[in-house]
């Protein structure tokens, strides 16, 4: 009787060979799989636009998401909080999921690379004018008396760094507000040049 049994279970192993060994073969693959399988690359979460940014409105909750990228490819100066971006304003224009930068908020992290500067901000006369200026721009700042007729231009401030270009308002009767980088004895002159003065700049070659 056991002898029988031994016979039949070798001819049902012969009928079911081939299912017997595919299915090895599965399990063999189930268990590499894992040890074959690369690494997943580090992440970190970042605060991404939804959508494309002007400069010169404080940024909402709705502007922003959190995005995760490689950490390998997140650029130096990405911001992870929300609250850190909330509030601020643009220094330029952003693309719909561009990661945010401390340099991309007008702020103290714009004039990191000059020390002692502060942020200046200066109202132009001509708003068009304001709207040919690009962050990093360099311009002279050009000063006419408005009570004395005829007067010349003279230049209060040379070399100065754009840090940002807010979006005007559809009539502005002050004229078209610009953010330079200046030192403050620069920042005193400029700011007493804006009494009984119309302010203008000329554009820097790179």
């Amino acid at each position: 009787m056991k002898e029988l049994g031994v016979r039949e279970l070798s001819r049902t192993v012969r009928r079911h060979r081939g299912l017997l060994s595919a299915g090895l073969v599965a399990a063999a693959v189930a268990v590499a799989l894992p040890t074959l399988a690369p690494t997943p690359a580090p992440t970190v979460q970042l605060i991404a636009a939804t959508h494309d940014l002007v400069p010169g409105s404080p940024l909402t909750a709705g502007d922003l998401a959190l995005a995760v990228w490689p950490r390998a490819l997140a650029p130096s100066g990405a911001l992870t909080s929300m609250d850190a971006v909330v509030g601020r304003v643009l220094a330029g224009p952003v693309r719909a999921g561009e990661a945010i930068t401390d340099l991309r908020l007008v702020g103290s992290g714009l004039l990191v690379r000059g020390r002692g500067l502060v942020a200046a901000p200066v109202r132009l006369a001509d708003p068009a004018t304001a709207g040919l200026l690009h962050s990093g721009d360099r311009v002279d700042v050009l000063a006419v008396r408005t009570d004395q007729p005829g007067a010349e231009a003279v230049t209060v401030a040379s070399g100065l760094e754009v840090l940002a270009v807010p979006a005007a308002g559809e009539s502005d009767p002050d004229g078209a507000l610009v953010v330079l980088a200046a030192t403050p004895a620069t920042a005193a002159r400029l700011a007493a040049a804006a009494v009984g003065s119309r302010l203008s700049v000329t554009v820097l070659a790179p």
